[in-house]
């Protein structure tokens, strides 16, 4: 194979990484949206100045109203949210938006109050958020959270959605057929590995001409409301992965396979890569962005995602053949859009750290010449930044991100003290190129304090005092009129404890050991990628947080009107219950390996589980927040009435947050604590588990795991073909009362 390197003819200048509006009416129409009340009481306007920066001020002449004068029309958006956080008192949260709760005479600002970010790049989304949050989330629902970032003041959101219209018209226009295409495209929840290249095909059935349609739809709206609220989408770009049939309609050109990925079948990835040193891949590459750019504007974006090795293994290490494969990738989009900015993940020196060297890294990052050229994101900042030993990414631009959240798992975790000091010490470091802070969750589920936290430390130029944030940030999440201490002592608790984990070896979302596939080893007390060992003490941490929140309560009741308020007692109690589950199972292993243990003492050790996920499951159903039934009633809903499309919706909704593959190729990563997912599937296999273990140490039969997972995954295989609803046993609303509920837990397991 010949390796070149392709001569680039553009001028490398410092090229812009977004192309925002100057247009304010989107943000009037966010006001419109989230403060009716006082659609005419807000006045924007932007001003000269550099970066990002707002001026909040009373509005002259004594109407009453609030000015906000920007430079950018994001920092309008920010400057509207400073307003109404820290003089209304209110926020918007991913349980909803209390926005309108601002007093009908807005409370004035008197001298005014001046802000700017710090960074000029506030970024948003893991590429694989796209299929663990928001794989079947309708424009309602993308509304509601473009509006969340614009008001935090995120200003360049990925933007993901309908990649697979335009794909498939560019593989169309190379002579593919729809066989060879639908061989390739992935199922509805797994389309961001396809994306990634890490597996190809879709099992439960072919991707549906429909899901591409709607998809390319819905992504027109995203795309046109992120330009409205002066962010700068970042669109996809053609990576080189391509369906098998493309060898054989191109013997001649440079094509090779991908390497496998997490026990898939070769059928199910072993993708093929076009590399980006073949003319075929600028042709395609042009191809796909002169499409994009027709679809939604030249000048929307010129910053393009792309991954091509996101837990894909090169070809060779060959610092030639890397250096060769990044300048391609480069010249190709330049070609496309003379202002393309490249922006890839930096995961991947993480993940496959002992593949990619020092050298191999400087190989790859300095075949793309420019500084401005590329915007890598150091994806794992906050436990294993990569920035530090890339000497600053060799001078490319590059974002400091928070991914904490694996799979959109829901243990309560965080770092405050790191998410306040580590950005800004990088971004002061002698010869930084960092440009930006970031979230990078794979899920956005629960632990809403460490991503607001961040956001909000992107706009300050000094590390925010964590004590003074969390009382703050507890007085607007608890709207209510004489907020007891108590609510606040108990965040205080969280804060120093809970999300002050310093441990970068359990720095991401704690798994809990109830949603794992159940074995007698393995389980407890792992660090790393998933960890399940707790890092904090739950009887001085979690028990005394939980009591001191049901003491707000009755010490006013108005919290319990509050749904972030009766969520977060929710998630404090289902915390409490799978810590409490960790001990139940230890005592059942020890009784199982005990020299006078029988049938009847192991199975009468294995019930004390059994009842913690039932009352877990009792829990989650009084939340509407907690219900596997809103997951897959989004799914169903896409289908607009098609029964049997709605059935495969469903099918790739459960099998994602159970098996994740055909034969549960990487079971559990997904997995969540929700009402029904618990008490369905969960139970089933824990009950599995003590009647195995009962059986063989009755009939003297040696533990046998392969024999026992085995039937774990015929409970997966089974569930996932199920239809929701259609048992009494699964209710697709709430059940009970949280407080009455939390009652009860707190005198079964305090």
């Amino acid at each position: 194979m010949q390796w070149f390197l392709p001569l680039l003819v553009a001028a490398l200048c410092a090229a812009p990484a977004h192309a925002a509006t100057t247009s304010l009416d989107g943000i009037y129409a966010l006001v419109q949206r989230q403060i009716p009340q006082h659609q005419d009481s807000f006045t924007f306007s932007l001003i000269e100045g550099d970066g990002d920066a707002f001026t909040i001020s009373d509005t002259v002449g004594g109407s009453g109203g609030i000015t906000v004068q920007c430079t950018t029309v994001s920092a309008c958006a920010r400057g509207l949210y400073t307003y109404a956080t820290q003089f209304g008192g209110v926020d918007i949260w991913w349980t909803g938006s209390r926005l309108n709760q601002l007093p009908a005479t807005l409370p004035e600002v008197g001298q005014p109050v001046d802000g700017s970010a710090v960074v000029p790049y506030r970024y948003h989304f893991n590429t694989v958020t796209f299929d663990y949050t928001a794989a079947f989330w309708d424009w309602e629902q993308w509304e509601a959270e473009l509006d969340w970032l614009a008001l935090r003041g995120v200003n360049l959101p990925l933007a993901w959605v309908g990649y697979e219209y335009i794909l498939t018209q560019v593989f169309q226009e190379v002579g593919l057929t729809d066989t060879d295409i639908a061989s390739f495209l992935s199922g509805p929840a797994f389309q961001a590995w396809n994306r990634f290249g890490n597996i190809q095909g879709s099992w439960g059935g072919d991707l549906p001409t429909q899901w591409v349609n709607d998809q390319y739809a819905l992504q027109q709206q995203i795309v046109q409301r992120m330009a409205d609220l002066g962010m700068t989408p970042v669109l996809p770009a053609f990576t080189g992965f391509v369906p098998h049939a493309m060898a054989r309609l191109y013997p001649n050109a440079s094509i090779v396979n991908g390497s496998q990925w997490s026990d898939f079948p070769s059928s199910l990835t072993d993708t093929s890569f076009l590399e980006p040193f073949d003319p075929l891949f600028a042709t395609m590459q042009q191809s796909f962005i002169t499409k994009q750019q027709a679809a939604f504007g030249a000048n929307l974006t010129h910053v393009y995602t792309l991954d091509q090795y996101n837990e894909n293994s090169p070809y060779s290490g060959d610092t030639g053949y890397l250096a060769n494969i990044s300048a391609g990738t480069f010249a190709s989009l330049r070609e496309a859009d003379p202002e393309a900015v490249w922006m890839m993940q930096g995961w991947l020196f993480f993940a496959d750290e002992s593949f990619w060297t020092d050298d191999r890294i400087s190989a790859f990052l300095n075949a793309v010449p420019g500084s401005d050229s590329m915007i890598i994101l150091d994806l794992y900042a906050e436990a294993a930044p990569q920035w530090q030993r890339t000497d600053s990414y060799y001078g490319k631009q590059w974002i400091w991100c928070e991914l904490h959240d694996y799979g959109g798992n829901m243990g309560m975790e965080g770092n405050l003290p790191e998410l306040a000091s580590a950005p800004l010490a990088a971004l002061n470091t002698a010869g930084s190129s960092m440009k930006g802070m970031g979230l990078t969750m794979e899920g956005q589920e629960g632990n809403e304090i460490v991503y607001d936290f961040l956001l909000d430390q992107a706009w300050s130029s000094t590390s925010l005092n964590i004590t003074a944030y969390v009382e703050a940030w507890v007085s607007r999440r608890y709207t209510v009129a004489s907020l007891p201490a108590s609510a606040q002592e108990a965040w205080t608790i969280l804060s120093t404890t809970v999300y002050s984990n310093t441990n970068p070896n359990t720095q991401a979302v704690i798994k809990s050991i109830v949603e794992l596939s159940p074995s007698i080893s393995g389980l407890t007390n792992a660090t790393g990628h998933h960890p399940t060992e707790v890092s904090y003490q739950t009887n001085t941490s979690i028990i005394p947080a939980l009591q001191n929140l049901v003491q707000a309560a009755a010490q006013n009741p108005l919290l319990l009107t509050v749904p972030e308020f009766v969520y977060d007692v929710v998630d404090v109690t289902r915390q409490l219950l799978v810590n409490r589950f960790i001990g139940y199972y230890t005592v059942l292993v020890s009784e199982y390996y005990s020299s006078g243990a029988t049938s009847a003492s192991v199975n009468a050790a294995g019930q004390p589980l059994l009842t913690v996920i039932t009352d877990l499951d009792t829990l989650l159903y009084t939340s509407p927040y907690y219900l596997l039934s809103n997951w897959i009633s989004d799914a169903r809903s896409l289908a607009n009435g098609n029964t049997t499309y709605a059935d495969y919706l469903e099918y790739n909704a459960r099998n994602q947050i159970t098996l994740w593959g055909p034969d549960g190729e990487i079971n559990d990563y997904a997995s969540k604590q929700w009402a029904g997912l618990v008490g369905t599937y969960y139970l089933s296999r824990w009950q599995t588990f003590v009647t195995y273990l009962a059986d063989i140490t009755g009939n003297g039969t040696a533990y046998d795991n392969t024999v026992l997972q085995a039937q774990l995954l015929n409970i997966g295989k089974a569930w996932d073909q199920e239809i929701w609803g259609q048992s009494a046993n699964e209710p697709l609303t709430t059940v009970g009362t949280s407080m009455t509920v939390v009652d009860q837990m707190i005198q079964k397991y305090i």
